[in-house]
């Protein structure tokens, strides 16, 4: 199979962005604030929004299952205060389990969860609890940084955060660090942001002992590990300066890669750099980057096109990336395709 552990719903209906600017209105004019039954998608809309959109570039791409969350600039999670975000997260979540129930030999949930800057994070769990035992999903997606560009939250490493990793270990999910939209005009969201916030969970865990206190805990840092990989032997040796033990074992257990890097020698690089088994397929398709490579004449998020050509990998570990590696970091998936005989 070819697993896409990176997708977000980022075509989903109209009605979904219209509510949502209600919402935010009535956080100014309470009467102006929408009820959530005032949000209305039928099963016909959804189909429509998928058919025509991810699903045929999975077919003409070749790739059979997406591990699919709510759009990740849309989380927003500066936005309002706990109660907002936890609407707006369950409105999110359950239109990609609905998704994922008309589409399910093709998408599989990870949830958002209801974060909100200087709230304690065991408010997230319920949300993450109905999202696993409910709909079934394999993951969640962790933003490090609820204010949006500001950091203000504790490191990864924290004990802040040591709730929701108890709940992760406890259903055996992995998250993927996935910040949102930039509201600090000196950090653009996609080309700055996201890949600033991939390099910061990955020093934040190199600087401490975190997977000593959770050896079962799984990050997946997206878009190739932002500047990780690149600066690989700079991380190596700041963990020596800090007398950490050498980076396959401190941290190679425990972090994972998506190759969500939209030309061919950076997936070169990643797959030279980076051990084998720490690397998983991933398109973010249809994400930040939707245009086509003058260079190549090809969609730049058509990443399995580099996967094939790179040179690095053979057929043994090209399985790895696109499949065997999923369904080791996902443990939930592997039973749901496990249950249908896959």
């Amino acid at each position: 199979m070819i697993i896409d552990c990176h997708g977000h719903y980022t075509t989903a209906p109209k009605a979904l962005e219209t509510w949502r600017n209600q919402q935010m209105a009535g956080l100014k004019d309470s009467a102006l604030r929408p009820r959530v039954a005032d949000l209305k998608i039928s099963d016909d809309e959804l189909r429509e929004s998928i058919e025509g959109n991810q699903l045929r570039l999975m077919k003409e791409r070749g790739i059979d299952l997406t591990i699919f969350s709510p759009r990740a600039s849309f989380m927003a999670h500066h936005v309002g205060d706990f109660e907002t975000s936890s609407t707006w997260a369950a409105i999110c979540n359950e239109l990609c389990f609905r998704v994922s129930a008309l589409f399910p030999d093709r998408f599989i949930g990870a949830a958002m969860l209801p974060q909100s800057p200087g709230v304690d994070p065991r408010s997230c769990i319920p949300e993450l609890e109905r999202c696993v035992r409910e709909y079934g999903f394999v993951a969640i997606n962790l933003n490090p940084d609820p204010s949006g560009g500001h950091w203000t939250s504790p490191p990864l490493s924290d004990r802040h955060w040591y709730p929701l990793y108890e709940k992760m270990v406890e259903h055996d999910i992995p998250a993927m660090v996935h910040v949102s939209t930039s509201c600090n005009a000196c950090f653009h969201t996609t080309g700055a942001h996201y890949l600033n916030a991939d390099t910061t969970a990955f020093m934040q865990c190199l600087t401490s002992d975190l997977f000593r206190d959770f050896p079962a805990l799984r990050f997946v840092i997206p878009h190739g590990g932002g500047a990780v990989p690149y600066h690989w032997g700079r991380f190596r040796g700041l963990a020596q300066e800090l007398k950490k033990p050498l980076l396959q074992d401190h941290l190679l257990n425990n972090i994972f890669f998506d190759t969500c890097v939209y030309h061919q020698p950076g997936i070169d690089l990643l797959t030279r750099v980076i051990p084998v088994a720490n690397i998983l397929f991933a398109s973010e398709m249809i994400g930040a980057v939707r245009g086509i490579d003058p260079e190549t004449g090809f969609f730049f998020d058509d990443t399995r096109r580099y996967i094939d050509a790179t040179p690095m990998l053979d057929a043994q570990t090209r399985h790895q990336v696109f499949e065997a590696n999923a369904r080791r970091v996902y443990p939930r998936l592997d039973r749901a395709l496990t249950a249908k005989g896959l």
